[in-house]
């Protein structure tokens, strides 16, 4: 019996071409023909066997946004070339291009397809790939083995700027401690004692982290391109306007006129850094990453944190100015750059929803990330109450005088009844943002993953400081007694938490979680590949491609 020639693989490729659209996908096979010898042919004649039957496709579907033409794909890439997806011309892909790896199970990312024949053989199986593959890629994330034992100094390259955020929640409990409305003796001295040991750990981790600098000079440039740590750096700036805020609550009046003259041109100096730091670090981010909606979480608005802190900033030393006017330029100022800040978040916000529903909740160990969305509008509603309340005392100091040809009585009223209201829609969205972020993480406690301590874990505590004095401020707007006492209830579970996270920070220190290599916000990821140091294990440095990010 002579051997039949089919060409399954044309057919096939035919038809698929057919079912889908020419606009929507491309689709490509590379077959493997197996013809059976025929002898064994002849031997299976009654069981109606083909002599030549497809034993293994390869289907790979492409977004044609990726591909410039189908014989390319076909080519050898070439050994400096990894994945034909990363040929030099090739757009990445993104997670809304159709049939991604992004969307789908890491195992239809190549699904081998085997025909079998009638009834069961063993080498007809379908085979997808399971555990095997999931440990490749592994494999890629980490590329060298682990370490087991690292000197300081070694554990010392791995301290990133997401350890401000320790002194960014230290800070915002004494900004809070200073605000509860319900005095009682020795309160002060505890804001005091969170103030000076919020000093102490700011200059503990910069000397932590210029040690890192020191001995690793190249992840200096490494911590502003890296897809995670870049979003962080501007952690130390908040830090800095938060001790300067405490400075004022806790400092004015007790020290001599030299201090308010100091804190004013600080405050100056302060608005500048956060202007530039903002603008530069979203910069950066978008001239050397490729973020994609699925790995986005609100920690993609800390780069316009350092505006959010200047309104509350203007508030406390509006009325420290040396005249009227000096103090309206500081009121004018910080809302101008509060309302940068918040309008820049405003604009992530709709990417974050745009996140959720289309991508649904964020993996368990980036969800503390999610109470991030909370300081936003909250710091923005209570610097807009408080410095329209202060303006009615700057202007108070003249009641003859004119603001912007309005009486200078009249005008401070009118400014305060609107920020007073105005503030109420954004103190409703902060606490919207905190009940979403607050379900998702609780959610995670029925999970089976828990959630691996990171830095991150103090935006359970400093975005809330915000939320908490936002309260504080609409309940003294509004005189509502029952605000103020949720207020105080929330300054006693902050203080808990700042405890409990701070533990098991120290936790994680002893146990390796953090301080080690790819176990931190410098970890390899999104075109950061770890590379083998002389001094130490697994440095990171920069790539033009991103894929994804993890905080």
């Amino acid at each position: 019996m002579s051997t039949v020639a089919t060409d399954d693989a044309g057919f096939l490729r035919k038809l698929m071409n057919y079912l889908i659209p020419d606009n929507l996908v491309l689709v490509v096979f590379n077959a493997k023909l197996q013809a059976r010898p025929d002898n064994q042919a002849a031997a299976e004649t009654n069981k109606n066997t083909p002599k030549c039957q497809l034993r293994q496709v390869d289907l790979h579907v492409l977004p044609l946004s990726c591909q410039r033409y189908h014989n390319d794909y076909d080519r050898d890439p070439g050994p400096e070339t990894s994945s034909p997806y990363l040929q030099d011309g090739w757009r990445t892909p993104v997670v809304e291009d159709l049939e991604h790896h992004a969307n789908r199970p890491r195992h239809l990312n190549n699904v081998s397809l085997l025909q079998s024949t009638t009834g069961p053989r063993e080498d007809s199986q379908t085979t997808i790939p399971g555990d095997e593959a999931r440990e490749a890629n592994k494999g890629e994330r980490v590329p060298d083995e682990q370490p087991r034992v690292l000197s300081w100094s070694q554990r010392m390259k791995h301290v990133t700027w997401a350890w401000f955020t320790l002194t960014m929640a230290t800070g915002g409990i004494a900004n809070v401690l200073q605000t509860v409305p319900y005095r009682f003796r020795g309160l002060y001295t505890i804001g005091v004692v969170v103030f000076l040991l919020n000093i102490v750990l700011y200059i503990i981790i910069w000397a932590m982290i210029i040690t890192r600098f020191t001995l690793y000079p190249w992840t200096f440039r490494a911590s502003f391109t890296h897809p995670t740590e870049s979003l962080f750096a501007p952690a130390f700036a908040v830090s800095f306007g938060t001790i300067l805020n405490n400075i004022v609550q806790y400092g004015s009046g007790y020290v001599g006129p030299w201090l308010n003259r100091t804190i004013l041109i600080l405050y100056w100096f302060d608005c500048g850094l956060a202007i530039s730091l903002s603008i530069i670090i979203y910069l950066v981010l978008w001239s050397t990453q490729t973020f994609t909606i699925a790995r986005m979480t609100p920690i993609w608005i800390f780069p316009a944190y350092p505006l959010l802190i200047i309104g509350p900033h203007a508030a406390s030393i509006a009325d420290k100015a040396l005249s009227s006017k000096a103090a309206i330029r500081i009121l004018v100022g910080g809302f101008t750059i509060q309302g940068i800040g918040f309008l820049v978040s405003l604009t992530i916000y709709s990417a974050f929803v745009y996140r959720l529903m289309t991508q649904k909740l964020p993996a368990e160990p980036l969800r503390p990330g999610m109470f991030v969305s909370v300081g936003p509008s909250a710091f923005t509603a209570s610097g807009t109450i408080n410095m329209a309340d202060n303006l009615r005392r700057v202007l108070a100091t003249s009641p003859s005088s004119t603001f912007m040809d309005v009486p200078a009585v009249l005008a401070s009223q009118i400014l305060r009844l609107v920020a007073s209201w105005m503030s109420l829609w954004l103190w409703g969205l902060a606490w919207w943002f905190f009940i979403v972020s607050l379900l998702s993480n609780v959610d995670c406690l029925r999970s089976k993953n828990r959630i691996p301590f990171a830095m991150t874990w103090f935006s359970f505590i400093f975005p809330q400081t915000a939320l908490t004095m936002a309260t504080f401020a609409i309940a003294e707007a509004f005189d509502v007694g029952a605000l103020r006492v949720i207020g105080c209830v929330m300054t006693v579970l902050l203080i808990v938490a700042w405890f409990v996270v701070v533990g098991f920070m120290v936790r994680a220190i002893v146990n390796k979680q953090i301080l080690w290599p790819e176990s931190g916000e410098d970890k390899s990821e999104g075109g950061f590949k770890a590379r083998q140091d002389e001094g130490g294990h697994g440095a990171d440095h920069a790539g033009r491609r991103q894929g994804e990010s993890h905080c």
